[in-house]
This record gives structure tokens, C-alpha cells and sequence, in this order.
């Protein structure tokens, strides 16, 4: 999936990245590596302790997110990062939906943005280029919770092609105030229209 002045630089690994214009400084996506843990903690930390999305009450240890990070590799998902001239200015990876194995084409996926770079696009870079990569990977949907409040995160997932599938009322509190979830579902590739490569037609049993 291609974005506005966005020109395919590489495909490392089977993910997309992309070179593109937010201002007048070039902002890359590429995938995230390990030396990109501390600049990740920042962001996160600060979504954490101010943001309407994540619902983890203190950051984490950064050999955590090193660790979770190396998990979603592992399982050949994609972990990028927005680089402005060699300054990480936002991430985003995706992450099994379930762990039950009849979920294992769903994935369900974050996107985070430095608190100086909100509202630059850098958002819009960063979703299409993941959606291209879950794609690649063999992902068949992907799945949004994004807290009711976050308008501007509900508008950019419906601008990349995500629609609504339901709502979970008062399931957090945080801020002092019980918070809703809503469920932000997208086909991509095939989706359903063919079973998996590696199904292998087992009949259902009664």
C-alpha cells in the first residue's frame, strides 16, 4: 500500500518501508532494531503516563520491551519505526490477536507517535506501511483497540480502510474515569476469499 509522496526504498525482510516527506524533513519507516529500544521506552512511557491508548499503569523495564519485541520477530511479525534523520519520532508493530492457533492469521497491532511529532502525518506513514507488512507477512485481518477518546487514532484507522466492529463500554479506568474500547477490524489480501496455504481441508467433526 502506497502513501502520499511515499517511494518503496526497500523491502528488508519481507516488511515495507518507505522514505516520505512530513514537513520538510524526509521520514522513513524502516524495521525497528534493538538500538531503537530507548527511543521506543520514551514514547511508549509517555503514552503511558499521558495517552488515551495504552492501558499499562508504569512503563516497562526496557529489557521488557526488548524482549517483547523479539518475541513478535520471532514469529515473523512486522516492528517498525518512523526515523526523522535518524531520530525515531514514532513505532508501530503488530502482535497475535489470540494465542489459540485458529486466530493465528489475526493480528492485532499499536501505533505510537513522539508527543513533538503528533499531528505531522507521521501516523499516516506508519499504518499504511504496517498494513502492507501484515500483508506480506500472511496476515489475513488485523484488529484495532483504540480507547473511544483517542478520536484523532479513530480517524486515522478509518481513513486506512478499518471499520468499526463493536465496542466494549467502561472495561478500563485510568485518568480517573472508566474508558471504552472499541474493536477497529481490516481485511487484508485475500482475507476470506481462499483458506490459508496450509490448510488442509480437515473436515469438521459433530
Amino acid at each position: 500500500m502506497s502513501t502520499p509522496n511515499a517511494v518503496p526504498v526497500a523491502d528488508l525482510d519481507g516488511f515495507l518501508s518507505v522514505a516520505a516527506a512530513a514537513d520538510t524533513s524526509p521520514v522513513r519507516i524502516r524495521n525497528s532494531v534493538e538500538e531503537d529500544v530507548p527511543a521506543m521506552l520514551d514514547i511508549y512511557s509517555y503514552h503511558i503516563q499521558r495517552g488515551l491508548g495504552p492501558y499499562d499503569i508504569e512503563p516497562p523495564h526496557p529489557e521488557e520491551l526488548k524482549r517483547r519485541r523479539k518475541a513478535m520477530l520471532k514469529r515473523r511479525l512486522p516492528h517498525l519505526v518512523a526515523d526523522l534523520d535518524g531520530l525515531v519520532v514514532g513505532y508501530a508493530y503488530a502482535a497475535p490477536f489470540r494465542k489459540r492457533p485458529a486466530y493465528r492469521y489475526t493480528v492485532e497491532h499499536s501505533i505510537y507517535i513522539h508527543k513533538d511529532h503528533q499531528g505531522r502525518g507521521i501516523g499516516r506513514l506508519l499504518l499504511p506501511a504496517l498494513i502492507g507488512a501484515c500483508t506480506t507477512a500472511g496476515c489475513r485481518q488485523m484488529i484495532a483497540v483504540v480507547d473511544s477518546a483517542n478520536t484523532p487514532s479513530l480517524r486515522l484507522h478509518q481513513s486506512c480502510g478499518f471499520a468499526q466492529a463493536g465496542i466494549l463500554r467502561n472495561v478500563g479506568f485510568k485518568f480517573g474515569r472508566w474508558t471504552d474500547s472499541v474493536f477497529l477490524q481490516r481485511a487484508l489480501g485475500v482475507a476470506d476469499s481462499e483458506p490459508p496455504h496450509d490448510h488442509r481441508g480437515t473436515p469438521m467433526t459433530e
